[in-house]
């Protein structure tokens, strides 16, 4: 069965029981990468070696009984605008081409605690000011459904790259639209979290008010499960929220029976029934 597209959590399940290694499935999505990044441009970076080598990590954990992360061996994709010790993080902009940070942010280091492979650096629109993907410095990103047309921005990028098959997670930004925008341009998920909810430490603001990061997958399980290895406290962060992180994983499959929905009709067009 082919890696490419299938949901994280289906993924996850796999190389837990061992039907499938980090590596196999980390060299099928650079093969996948490979193959259709050339018509796509979901990539800036796509740091084949680092991947490979936590892969392998991963696979030593499994093979001698270590305790592992909850996103253990699974290939993540993250924005260009998060910055990550030793690999270059332009922003999709060529002032900051030969930016390569001393440090991790905040979500790349829960990333990696959480045994995730990152796999690359996404476009976006340069410095997240854009929502077409159509404006970064380096090339425009394509929707993988038709090549004509854009798949939304700033986090394009991210969202092209779920889409394709090409990784199982994603991580991008939104600060007014930027991951949940290009998510339904896509048919991913994508979700904004609550402010405070994820730290901001080591993001590139634009708006440091409104900007969040946030998990982009193929399924609302996906997302789940990188929303729960991202969020947390960070005392770097003076807006991050105290609270514990939920298992939003174990939440999907809640019952709605109860649940209200709040509709504003203002925000609608006229004549819309607010009993609806």
């Amino acid at each position: 069965m082919s890696i490419a597209g299938i949901a994280a959590g289906e993924l996850l399940s796999r190389l837990q029981a061992g039907e499938v290694t980090s590596v196999e499935a980390t060299t099928e999505l650079l093969s996948t990468i490979e193959r259709d990044e050339a018509a796509i441009g979901a990539f800036l970076l796509v740091d084949k070696q680092r991947a490979l080598e936590q892969a392998e990590t991963v696979d030593r954990k499994r093979s001698e009984g270590r305790k592992r992360g909850e996103l253990a061996g699974l290939p993540v994709a993250v924005k260009a605008v998060l910055c990550t010790q030793g690999v270059a993080t332009t922003c999709a902009s060529r002032m900051l081409q030969s930016f390569v940070p001393p440090y991790d942010a905040h979500v790349i280091e829960q990333l990696k605690a959480a045994d995730a492979v990152l796999i690359g650096k996404t476009n976006m629109d340069e410095f997240a000011m854009g929502s077409s993907t159509e404006n970064s410095a380096v090339r425009p990103t394509r929707n993988p459904w038709d090549n004509q047309r854009t798949p939304g921005g700033s986090s394009g990028g991210s969202a092209a790259a779920v889409a394709a098959g090409m990784v199982p997670l994603a991580v991008g930004t939104d600060t007014g639209g930027s991951i949940r925008q290009p998510a339904a341009f896509c048919g991913v998920v994508g979700l904004k979290p609550t402010y405070g909810r994820v730290s901001r430490y080591g993001l590139v603001a634009f708006a440091s008010s409104l900007d969040q990061v946030g998990p982009m997958a193929g399924d609302v399980h996906g997302a789940a499960v990188l929303l729960q290895a991202i969020a947390g406290y960070d005392s770097r962060d003076s807006t991050s929220v105290i609270s514990p992180v939920p298992f939003y994983s174990q939440r999907v499959d809640q019952p709605l029976v109860g649940l209200r929905v709040g509709i504003v009709p203002e925000h609608f067009a006229e004549g819309l029934d607010p009993e609806i």
